[in-house]
């Protein structure tokens, strides 16, 4: 216990200094878009904040405190991948768990936040832990043609993950910009940096990076340096929003807006606890049915729960407040919550 009360004791001196730094970063001029500084980039709300200060005070809080129990882990359906290889036109999603997705769309496959590693970490033996198994074996996914990637956390970028992938499936990566230097270093050459409602294609689906309220780095000296983005991908039939991670805030309302109507949303509602209110980097279940409505899309399908040991809330409150919620709204029959494993059409 000493012992890791000195070294939380160290990151919170550390997370000061980062602290620092981040906030000496100045505008670099009127014609920059409002989102980029000169060291990184910046969320559009103007009371956002959450410092590494903070941060780390709530993990040495929950460290001291302990963490509550989990109740039954998600049920696993299982699936061995034949449908979704044979697959070639019916538009899908599967859940593999937290923000990992399979859709096909517009014959091409598409991974999201792509994760199949056992921890959600920059090593191997500590950090948050896989609490299911992944809902598809990466041995029996189908040849993978686009990879989104929202942003350098590490439950949302895996670089083991994207290693295998580019061994195994050569895809290409759309990723916000600051993100390609990290793919390039585990092989990955076909990679798209894109800026907030930028866009590109790849045969007949484009591919836009959207606004979002986040933050990014990997450790404590790149804080807010690599951009962070929602995605909206699709054809002009059918169109997916991809929150990644985010914030409640009202670009929401715009997205949905500048590139609807969106056929499916796939929202986070997990890792809110500790925050009464509003959480400024996480939706809570209730905000992220806001937010879908928001959207206007016609189908939300909830993720960021159940998977890694990474919230503090327990596995069956999130779906449970986001029903309770949709309920309240008059849209439950628009919520599809997945079991990891679990493929539907859309």
């Amino acid at each position: 216990m000493r012992r890791t009360a000195l070294m939380l004791a160290i990151v919170l001196a550390c997370a000061l200094i980062a602290d620092q730094a981040v906030l000496r970063a100045q505008p670099k001029g009127r014609e920059t878009p409002i989102h980029h500084l000169e060291n990184g980039f910046r969320n559009l709300d103007a009371a956002y904040a959450y410092p590494m200060m903070l941060r780390a005070r709530k993990l040495l809080r929950r460290t001291f405190e302990g963490w509550p129990e989990r109740g039954a882990p998600l049920t696993v359906l299982e699936n061995d991948g034949a449908a979704i290889r044979a697959n070639g036109v019916k538009p899908t999603v599967t859940w593999v768990g937290h923000s990992t997705f399979l859709i096909q769309l517009g014959g091409l496959n598409i991974l999201t936040d792509p994760n199949w590693n056992d921890r959600a970490s920059p090593v191997r033996f500590a950090g948050p832990r896989r609490l299911v198994p992944p809902g598809l074996a990466f041995a029996h996914l189908p040849p993978i043609h686009a990879v989104v990637i929202s942003h350098d956390h590490y439950d949302h970028l895996d670089l083991d993950t994207v290693r295998r992938l580019v061994t195994a499936h050569a895809p290409r990566f759309f990723v916000p910009l600051g993100l390609k230097p990290l793919l390039a270093d585990v092989g990955a050459n076909d990679v798209v940096e894109l800026d907030w409602w930028s866009h590109a294609r790849l045969g007949p689906v484009t591919f836009t990076a959207t606004p979002a309220q986040h933050s990014s780095g990997r450790g404590l000296h790149d804080q807010y340096r690599r951009l962070w983005a929602s995605w909206v991908f699709g054809t002009d039939a059918k169109k997916v929003y991809f929150a990644g991670d985010t914030g409640y805030f009202a670009g929401f309302k715009e997205i949905g807006s500048r590139l609807g109507p969106l056929t499916l949303a796939l929202m986070p509602i997990g890792g809110y606890s500790g925050w009464a209110d509003h959480h400024p980097n996480h939706l809570n279940p209730e905000e992220a049915v806001r937010a879908f409505e928001d959207l206007r899309a016609q189908v939300m399908v909830p993720m960021h729960w159940g998977t890694f040991e990474l919230n503090k809330e327990p596995n069956h409150e999130p779906p449970a407040r986001m029903f309770a919620e949709a309920v309240r709204r008059g849209i439950e029959e628009r919520m599809a919550p997945l079991s990891p494993g679990q493929e539907i059409g859309w």
